[in-house]
């Protein structure tokens, strides 16, 4: 049994080693088996470096019909489980047709890489960036190493971020307005804002500020939409009066958020909403939604 179970083991370890791969920062990316590795960060139009080391294993050759190097940016839609897109293909051919019988060290480089869209894990979709290193052979499959990298893009701030400012209200009975300070945020900004009680014949019990991100994925018939709730922050706990403002304060940073993601590759989409809930005395609940956008803010070092 031993013997058939090493049968099908390779006859050679595969390792792709970035050249950076030391002082190159890393970030935690969640695996489909839910594990989280650490994995390179990279942004668009970097230079991707390295080298493949081939080691056949004790005593074994390797015959192979070529080595080549993939760098693959893949969107992944849950629910066509095994389709994946390929927005970006790259290849590097490392060695012809022959035999290994040591270890081999195979240089590559991929210069100024396109790399548009940000990696994405979501409820439905995925859209990552992998090395993928094939040794190609006769009668007995493939021989297939894989690394995964993040990419990260920038955003310089907005030159217009113009206040957010509306109205709720049910006739004769609430009238309120409010006010944030601008309607696009970076990743660790803080929310600021006003709400003002210009009429208030309810009795309202509390109000909250939600966080809602709204993926959709597909088109037409089949498009999903998931909505999650990220954050609740109470504002008001009692009943307000007319007159009354009540200030707004809430930091992002404490949340997983994502930049905003505007249809990408005409696959998918990722939006934030601020959702304004209002409940009264018998529980009926009262909502108003904005749209915001988040960006990614280069960190100051």
């Amino acid at each position: 049994m031993n013997f058939l179970v090493g049968a099908f083991k390779p006859p050679c370890n595969v390792s792709i080693n970035l050249a950076d791969g030391r002082t190159r920062k890393q970030v935690p990316l969640k695996k489909e088996n839910g594990q989280t590795v650490m994995v390179p960060l990279f942004q668009s139009q970097e230079n991707i470096v390295g080298e493949v080391v081939i080691e056949p294993v004790q005593g074994k050759k390797v015959e192979h019909n070529g080595v080549k190097i993939e760098l693959l940016g893949q969107i992944e839609l849950y629910f066509e489980r095994a389709n994946f897109y390929d927005f970006t293909s790259l290849v590097r051919e490392l060695d012809v047709p022959g035999e290994l019988y040591e270890r081999k060290a195979y240089p590559f480089e991929f210069s100024t890489v396109e790399m548009p869209y940000e990696s994405y894990n979501g409820v439905n979709v995925r859209l990552r960036y992998i090395l993928k290193v094939t040794i190609s052979r006769n009668y007995v499959s493939n021989i297939v190493e894989y690394q995964d990298f993040v990419v990260h893009n920038y955003t310089p701030l907005p030159s217009i971020n113009n206040s957010i400012k509306m109205e709720v209200g049910i006739e004769d009975c609430l009238h309120i307005e409010f006010e944030y300070s601008k309607s696009k945020y970076h990743l660790k900004d803080v929310i600021i804002g006003k709400i003002y009680f210009l009429m208030v014949r309810i009795k309202i019990k509390n109000m909250e500020l939600e966080i809602r991100r709204r993926e959709s994925t597909g088109s037409g018939p089949s498009t999903y939409v998931e909505t999650e709730t990220l954050s609740k922050f109470e504002l008001m706990d009692g009943a307000p009066v007319r007159g009354e403002s009540i200030p707004i304060r809430l930091f992002l940073s404490p949340y997983e958020l994502t930049p905003t993601y505007r249809n990408i590759n005409n696959k998918f989409s990722v939006k934030y909403y601020l959702n304004l809930v209002l409940v009264d005395e018998e529980d009926r609940r009262y909502f108003k939604q904005q749209e915001i956008t988040v960006y990614r803010l280069l960190p100051t070092p």
